[in-house]
């Protein structure tokens, strides 16, 4: 939420800009980000994000198609695409933040398709990964459409990771993906935040 209580989950924010540059370091590489008022935590990269990240790109997932679920200003999709070379479509609701995202993909010289889309509206069907740090300050009902529709938009075998922090709601995520796919995993705990993961059977 920007300063002026203008929400990030906004579609079309209003607030004036307010510009500011973002430096962030994973895995050993640099990456620089802008970001603006109207835009989800736009003074930093998210502690959860930063969890989700890492926890993702420590594992042995070979994706080939990825999906960014509210990119925001765009650091997952920029960094994943960075790190893995994984074709990358990232969607968010506000279009401020899609045009950061676009803006922020040529400026760390990675590669993606931002654009907007109201969760998976204007997605594909055939990822084999979702990446999601759900806007818990929309509401319940859009943190779980995110979670149980992913599964029409995931080929068999593919994955949802999900960061989340237990005050804003992590076992009642759990209990929709474990509902949902039949299976979840706590690959992570950092700080209160949660990365939850199922997988696609068949």
């Amino acid at each position: 939420m920007s300063n002026d209580g203008e929400q990030y989950f906004t579609s079309s924010p209003t607030s004036p800009h307010d510009y500011q540059n973002i430096e962030y370091q994973i895995k050993g590489k640099k990456f620089q980000f802008v970001s603006d008022s109207g835009v989800f935590s736009r003074s930093r990269v998210d502690y959860g994000t930063n969890v989700l990240l890492n926890t993702y790109l420590d594992t042995d997932i070979l994706a080939e198609k990825i999906l960014d679920l509210g990119t925001g200003y765009g650091v997952v999709g920029t960094v994943i695409n960075r790190l893995t070379d994984a074709q990358v479509d990232m969607v968010d609701v506000n279009q401020r933040a899609i045009d950061l995202a676009n803006k922020n993909l040529v400026n760390n010289n990675a590669k993606g398709n931002a654009y907007l889309s109201n969760i998976y509206e204007n997605t594909s069907d055939d990822y084999d990964v979702i990446l999601v740090n759900p806007p818990i300050r929309a509401g319940k009902d859009v943190v779980t459409t995110m979670l149980v529709e992913s599964i029409q938009h995931l080929k068999v075998g593919g994955q949802i990771f999900v960061v989340i922090q237990k005050k804003q709601g992590e076992p009642s995520a759990r209990k929709n993906l474990e509902k949902t796919f039949g299976n979840v995993d706590i690959l992570q705990r950092d700080k209160g935040y949660y990365i939850l993961r199922s997988i696609k059977n068949g």
